[in-house]
């Protein structure tokens, strides 16, 4: 859209012309008795009717290039175009006849210069660069003789005038025409800018708008890895609480039916039914994402202190449980993944190790908290260890190492077929 300033240039051009070429009009008519013969005042109708025709024949061309496509493009170099479209052929027909007839009727008549002063606007807008200080010099032609007593000079003095009135009037042109086409350029610079901040304002839009795109992958993303973050965590606690209590009820049971002396398969029944008493409190804790029942009321060293005594009051395995370093109140996370590892740990000796001795130690070191479990058994090999779990869909080791991996900690394990393993887990030491 135009801005004001615009707008209000390009009126003036518009109709300027028509306001000075009637007071020009009017004051040569008033002085065309004295300075006019009959031959000259026809000349100067004829000519003042091919003015009005030049007018109205380039206004209509203006107004249907404004109507098909708008004000012209910028001319480079000078600024917003004044007139519809860049100077062409059109424009430099138009003013080079406009500034005969001006020049001819000044010659007549030398009032007829307030007319053709109009020149002196518009030639850097309707000309090209190189024909613009033509134009300029011709209408200070005009202007100068104008002004030194009418065209052609009477007396040396009146040329002596003229060749001064020239000079200044040139001078003024060119030096108002270099002004014009400062701020012409500045002008550009400033369209230039604006076009140049459209574009980045465009570009910017597009990346916000690839951002929300983005942002909405992303939050699906991230709600879906929370749903699945969230399914291993019930799977890692089905298996260490539900899954080893059922384990334990079902190992109770099958004592208690081997023994036939009822006061003997009475104390496997109780336990199995504290076992299950236990893992269905765990669960539920489980479900609420609460930390194990054994923290309730419990630190860390007194829970694993507990569960070691029951573990190795279940098993028969002689079992030993240490703590090394200055304990510190830790994070309930902390605690909770470090338990259900001890928990596993110790599952998975009484399962598969045959050990005969075993042992737990909980060790504060600086700005990490180690727990070790280690056993006497059998023993495995890695690989295919890892390779079985991966068949049937076990959560052994592999839970362990992402129970650890959740607070960047890490679980490494040490065995071989016949010595044993040493299980270690190591995970920063994050305080309440």
């Amino acid at each position: 859209m135009p801005t004001t300033v615009e707008e209000r240039w390009r009126q003036f051009f518009r109709w300027a012309p028509y306001g000075l070429f009637g007071i020009a009009l009017a004051i040569a008519g008033a002085s065309a008795d004295l300075l006019m013969d009959r031959t000259e005042m026809v000349a100067a109708g004829v000519l003042v009717a091919a003015v009005l025709l030049l007018h109205v024949v380039w206004d209509r061309r203006c107004a249907r290039v404004v109507a098909a496509v708008g004000w012209g493009p910028e001319r480079p170099g000078t600024g917003p175009v004044l007139v519809p479209g860049a100077p062409g052929s059109a424009s430099v027909a138009f003013f080079a006849l406009r500034t005969a007839f001006a020049f001819a009727l000044t010659w007549l008549n030398p009032f007829f210069a307030i007319y053709a002063c109009v020149g002196s606007f518009d030639a850097v807008h309707l000309l090209p660069r190189r024909l613009a200080r033509a134009g300029l010099l011709v209408t200070a032609v005009t202007m100068a003789g104008s002004q030194s007593g009418g065209l052609p000079p009477a007396s040396p003095l009146n040329w002596l005038a003229f060749g001064g009135l020239f000079a200044l009037n040139a001078c003024l042109a060119m030096g108002f025409s270099h002004l014009a086409e400062k701020d012409a350029e500045k002008a550009a610079e400033r369209t230039a800018t604006i076009a140049e901040l459209a574009r980045a304002n465009s570009r910017l839009e597009e990346a916000l708008a690839e951002n929300a795109t983005l942002q909405a992958q992303l939050l699906l993303q991230a709600r879906e890895a929370g749903i699945a973050d969230e399914r291993r965590r019930l799977a890692a606690e089905i298996h260490d609480t539900i899954a080893q209590g059922l384990t334990g009820v079902v190992t109770q049971l099958q004592a208690a039916q081997a023994i036939p002396d009822r006061d003997r398969a009475d104390v496997h029944l109780r336990r199995a039914a504290d076992l299950a008493r236990h893992s269905l409190g765990e669960a539920r804790r489980s479900v609420r994402n609460l930390s194990p029942v054994a923290l309730a009321h419990d630190t860390l060293p007194d829970a694993l202190r507990k569960t070691v005594a029951d573990w190795a009051e279940h098993s028969g395995v002689d079992t030993r449980f240490t703590v090394t370093g200055t304990e510190r109140p830790l994070h309930e996370e902390v605690a909770a993944t470090l338990l259900r590892i001890a928990q596993e740990a110790l599952s998975n000796a009484a399962r598969h190790s045959g050990a005969t001795r075993a042992g737990v130690t909980l060790s504060y070191m600086g700005d990490e908290i180690t727990l070790d479990v280690r056993d006497d058994g059998r023993g495995f090999d890695p690989l295919v260890r890892r390779e079985r779990d991966r068949g049937d869909g076990g959560f052994g080791l592999d839970g362990m190492r992402a129970r650890a991996e959740r607070l960047t900690g890490s679980v490494t394990v040490e065995t071989a077929p016949g010595e044993g393993t040493a299980i270690s887990a190591r995970v920063p030491l994050a305080t309440p």
